[in-house]
């Protein structure tokens, strides 16, 4: 939906489960109409579509296309946004590292985003920038191994492959007028996981590599060059991420601007949090409440803070278990995206707090237009305040339609709302 001072806010829509196009709409068709009417029945609501490579295939066949941009304009639904990090199968089995492959040294991983970048152009409301999350370049474990040679040629791959990804959505601006960016979002363990791994990917790779290479093979002058990686290399910040490396918000914003590192999409998310008391004995009972939470489907890396402040980071919850006697540990991080409405899980916590903290940043300073809630780990709640999916997420939407409201409101002197946003299909 739209927001005053020019933010888009919608939740990913990688929490249904289905990666064939059929099981995508249907999903879509379910849940997208009756959350618009009950939070934006006046303006256009918008979509944060997750579409597999099975999707995005079948999504460009047989007038498939076409006749889903004739129901989001039918449904005054659009789509600004896609979550192209997940290439293939995302629930119902292991997922676990396997959510990084194809990974940003492989061909399959260009031409899958590339083809994400020409159903978004075409999906894409007029005189709107839309954005394509995707993998932090690869899983940092699998280089544990490596020789120094090795890890360089990985991260020489990653770069060309994102340089000629730049080149393909020149031409997408070209031949549309549509800009188009992917996002690269840091994660734990993921080759780039904090904001001093990104900036240093930008400047020792990206920039020194990409400049030469665009104003080489496209005729660009260097600020031409530079304009063109910064405007479309952008950063997916989920928050909960940033929170796992104990990193400040608003001074990771602040150095990712200072770089001259664009805020593509903020996904509003929080980890689960557990403060570690001193008695040592009476963390057999915070165990056995986490250990229901060890699954099998996806990592939940765990970053373990000491009372001097050094950081251990677990590669899963399961590693995680075996060290929670530590002495000197005080708090864990845990990488589940916790609903954001409550800070209370059965006696553990959240990074919510984060959250609030990036709304009121919002407030101040526009960060990124693009807003997305990616809660999808309902099961960690209570019993009694649990709800059923589609009132589950309308209670994310309208918690941070509160915060914002909230702050604003304060900020203002008033309640008033900014006039609704027109939102133009091709």
């Amino acid at each position: 939906m739209y927001l005053d001072k020019g933010y888009h806010l919608t939740y990913c829509t990688n929490i249904h489960p289905g990666e064939s196009w059929d099981e995508v709409y249907q999903n879509l068709k379910t849940y997208l109409p009756p959350l618009k009417e009950k939070l934006s029945p006046d303006k256009p609501f918008g979509i944060g579509l997750r579409l597999s490579h099975l999707a995005s295939k079948e999504l460009l066949g047989n007038d498939v296309l076409s006749e889903f941009k004739q129901w989001l304009q039918d449904q005054d639904l659009y789509v600004f946004t896609i979550n192209g990090f997940p290439y293939g199968e995302f629930h119902h089995h292991e997922v676990k590292d396997q959510v990084h492959k194809p990974d940003w040294t492989t061909e399959a991983r260009l031409s899958y985003t590339v083809r994400l970048a020409k159903i978004l152009a075409e999906l894409l409301p007029r005189e709107m920038e839309g954005g394509i999350s995707t993998s932090p370049l690869s899983y940092k474990p699998w280089l544990l191994e490596e020789d120094d040679s090795k890890v360089k040629a990985i991260y020489t791959s990653c770069t060309d492959n994102l340089i000629s990804l730049v080149e393909a959505l020149l031409e997408i601006k070209q031949k549309t007028g549509k800009t188009i960016h992917v996002d690269i979002e840091p994660e734990p363990d993921g080759l780039l996981e904090n904001s001093k791994e990104v900036i240093k990917f930008y400047n020792e790779w990206l920039l020194p590599v990409g400049l030469k290479k665009l104003q080489d093979t496209r005729g660009l002058t260097k600020d031409q060059a530079q304009e063109a990686i910064f405007r479309h290399l952008q950063l997916c910040y989920d928050v909960c991420h940033f929170a796992l490396a104990f990193e400040k918000q608003a001074e990771a914003l602040s150095k990712l601007k200072h770089a001259g590192i664009r805020i593509g999409k903020i996904q509003l998310s929080a980890a689960l949090k557990t403060k570690l008391p001193e008695d040592i004995e009476t963390r057999s009972e915070i165990a056995e409440t986490m250990s229901t939470l060890a699954e099998s489907t996806y990592l939940h890396q765990v970053v373990e803070r000491s009372d001097d402040g050094e950081l251990t980071q677990y590669p899963d919850l399961t590693f995680a278990l075996q060290h929670i006697r530590k002495p000197n540990a005080i708090e864990w991080r845990t990488h589940f995206h916790v609903p954001l409405f409550t800070e209370e899980y059965s006696g553990l916590q959240s990074t919510q707090e984060d959250v609030a903290e990036v709304l009121r940043i919002l407030q101040k300073e526009p960060v990124t237009q693009h807003l997305e809630v990616e809660t999808y780990t309902w099961e960690v709640l209570p019993e009694e305040i649990k709800k059923d999916l589609a009132t589950s997420i309308q209670r994310e939407l309208e918690w941070v339609l509160k915060n914002i409201k909230t702050d604003q409101d304060a900020e203002n002197g008033s309640s008033e709302r900014g006039r609704p946003h027109q939102v133009t299909h091709r």
